[in-house]
């Protein structure tokens, strides 16, 4: 169990560089085209990835797609998509740095979640951190100041979905494996931006087609990185 917590704490790490990267760069796309575009490419890539990852490695897609929890994996799809949105929306009206002070409630907010939903024991030392990282937030809110607008607010709604994301993803990994579930998050993703796509579409042009790439792919990692983190360890512990 102890390996097993060492284990997912890499990997959490992993996943946060990699989530971190991804605002980055989709911080910077977001200069020159609008969110549902953004959002949609990067979903075709990861579909494309998740499906040459079924087919050419484990020669076996029809496993991957495979689940015994159809509404909950289509519902962590649906999550993930508007949270990217959501997310890409705040760091461009607040800026990257402000969006993250509070987007940082995210893994408190799982740690909150974990207790009523999972069931996992939350002692009192994580529940004092929680409360702590909590009032940094507030701290960085300024309540009385103007900070809090529709900026911040994004914010805070992208942290909760992805917490919400995060706690169905546990779940799923007990019935479902992380390649089912990366599979899962992509198709149902890339079919709620595509549909929206067409009234929105501004394509990139020159070398921003390799920072999308590059979005696509860190992208993939990060979530998939997540997936095994919460496959392998408990969510009150990562």
């Amino acid at each position: 169990m102890k390996n097993n917590t060492q284990k997912g704490i890499v990997l959490m790490v992993i996943t946060m560089l990699c989530f971190a990267m991804q605002d980055g760069l989709s911080r910077h796309l977001a200069e020159n085209y609008n969110v549902i575009t953004t959002v949609a490419i990067r979903y075709a890539f990861f579909v494309i990835i998740v499906l040459s990852y079924g087919h050419f490695y484990t020669k076996n897609l029809r496993k991957i797609l495979k689940t015994q929890q159809l509404f909950l994996q289509i519902m962590r799809g649906f999550i993930l998509a508007l949270m990217s949105c959501l997310a890409i929306m705040s760091s461009v009206r607040i800026g990257l740095v402000n969006f993250h002070s509070i987007f940082a409630i995210y893994p408190l907010s799982i740690l909150t979640l974990s207790s009523p939903i999972l069931h996992e024991h939350v002692g009192w030392r994580r529940w004092t951190a929680i409360f702590a990282g909590f009032c940094g937030v507030m701290i960085i809110l300024q309540p009385t100041n103007q900070f809090i607008n529709a900026g911040s607010s994004l914010a805070v709604a992208a942290a909760v979905l992805m917490a919400i994301y995060g706690v169905c993803t546990r779940l799923a990994a007990e019935k479902d494996n992380a390649e089912t579930s990366l599979f899962w998050a992509a198709v149902i993703g890339a079919v709620a931006m595509l549909a929206v796509t067409p009234f929105h579409w501004k394509p990139p042009s020159g070398f921003d087609w390799t920072w999308m790439a590059l979005l696509c792919v860190i992208g993939a990692i990060g979530h998939y990185s997540l997936i095994k983190t919460l496959d392998t360890a408990k969510a009150s512990s990562v």
